[in-house]
Order: structure tokens, then sequence, then C-alpha cells
């Protein structure tokens, strides 16, 4: 693990994250409700602002960096096998793991219908089979009786894996709330990859996506409703992390 601004971050590959995945779901008993986020820049502008929500990312299993932005700073600390562990990328390798494995998969999020259209596509494209329900949340706040009746869904239909698709910082706190109200092995947030696997948003070039120009692509497609978020999260991030930065360079120095 790497801290990045004060969050631990994952410091591989998504196919190492997967066999973890795969490891510790062949030796530990439905309950654990690990959590795993994957999250970046917003993610981490989030926690700076929210004492709340940093402590939220703290209490997951692991925390996956979603963008290259967070990457690059994780190998300028030391982190030089670190890898961009993309959300819609983990998922996707993860549902074509587990395709023959005995996994059973819940998806939760999205618009009206798009979960279950998200399962068609996983049998199709990914030759996945094993997903078992799904669930679109309201856009208020559930109440404990929903989340219980939820959870309660997710236990009888012995779902291996959730998987949620809301967004930042929604997503994170709602997999720790359903964790008090379920049993199951894990629960992963990934953000929009139920929106871009389904082909309701539209994803950034592969360049612009290792050039770290993901966040400009999506203020193009999305100008009103992303220009302000990304204004406020780019320069922020820039130089909370030189600030860092410099911090981490000063005490490595003093301990040398």
């Amino acid at each position: 693990m790497v801290n990045i601004l004060t969050i631990p971050f994952f410091d591989n590959n998504i196919p190492t994250a997967i066999s973890m995945v795969l490891h510790e779901s062949s030796i530990k008993l439905v309950g654990q409700n690990r959590c795993i986020s994957a999250t970046g820049a917003h993610g981490l502008i989030e926690a700076h602002k929210n004492p709340s929500f940093k402590r939220a990312l703290h209490q997951f299993w692991l925390n996956l960096p979603d963008g290259m932005p967070t990457v690059w700073v994780g190998k300028l600390k030391g982190a030089k096998a670190m890898q961009r562990c993309y959300g819609p990328d983990f998922f996707m390798e993860t549902m074509k793991a587990t395709s023959t494995l005995n996994m059973r998969h819940f998806f939760c999020g999205g618009k009206e219908g798009i979960a279950e259209m998200l399962k068609v596509i996983c049998e199709e494209k990914f030759g996945n089979r094993n997903v078992v329900g799904t669930f679109c949340p309201p856009f208020r706040e559930m109440s404990n009786e929903e989340m219980h009746a939820l959870g309660q869904t997710i236990i009888n239909l012995k779902a291996d894996i959730v998987w949620i698709g809301l967004s930042t910082p929604k997503q994170e706190q709602f997999a720790l709330r359903l964790a008090q109200f379920t049993q199951t092995k894990f629960i992963i947030t990934v953000g929009a990859a139920f929106d871009f696997h389904t082909d309701q948003v539209k994803q950034a070039p592969k360049w612009m996506q290792k050039s770290g120009l993901e966040w400009f692509f999506r203020v193009l497609m999305e100008p009103k409703r992303l220009f302000m978020r990304y204004f406020e999260i780019v320069p922020q991030f820039i130089w909370l992390n030189i600030k860092e930065f410099v911090d981490f360079c000063l005490l490595k120095r003093m301990d040398q």
C-alpha cells in the first residue's frame, strides 16, 4: 500500500487485485463484507474536505487507484509496481475471471433498468451468467427498513460480490451502510462502470485515459454537470499532492 493524501491505495495492478479477491473468496466465509473502492482525484478531494468520508475510505479493504494522476503520485512515492486499476476495467476483468467459477454477483446502481441491461451484457460479452440479482437505489437516502430488505435479498440470493455503481462519495457511504445489513464476501464500488458498459455514457479514448486527461473528456461530454466539479478538483489535487510530496521528501531525508 502507498498513502496518498493520507488515504492508503493499492500499489499493484488489476490482475493482482483480482487474484487477491479470488484467493480471499476461497478461504473466507460469507459475511466478511470486505469493501473495495475504485477512486481517484475526486475521492481524494472529497476525503480532504470531509473527515467522515476520509474515515470511510480508511475502512475499505482496498482502495484501487482509478485514475492516472493517483498512479503518478504513487510511483513518485516509490510504488513502482503501481498501475491504474480503472473501475470499469476491474469490473470487466473480474466478471471474465469468474465466468466459470461458482461466484455469484449482485448489481446495485444506475438508473432504472441499467443493472438489468448490464446483466445481459455480462452474459453476452463476458460469458458470465452468474449475476443473481439487480437493484436500482432511489435518489433519496434509503430507510433502515429498505436497507434491511435489500440486505436480506442479497443474503437469500447467496451473492458473493455486490457491485455498486453510483458516484463518489455516495457509493462508498452506501457500501459501508449496506455492510451493516447483509452478509456477503465483497462489496465493490466502481463508479460509472454500469453506465460505461451499457453505453449510457461514452468513455474517453484510451490515449486520453493513459495521459490522465479523462477528466477533460468528461467535462467536454457533460460541461454543465462537471465543469465546476473539475475546476475545483484538478487545482486542489495538484496543490495538495505537491505539498504532501515535499513533506514526504523532507521526512525521508531526515530519516537517512
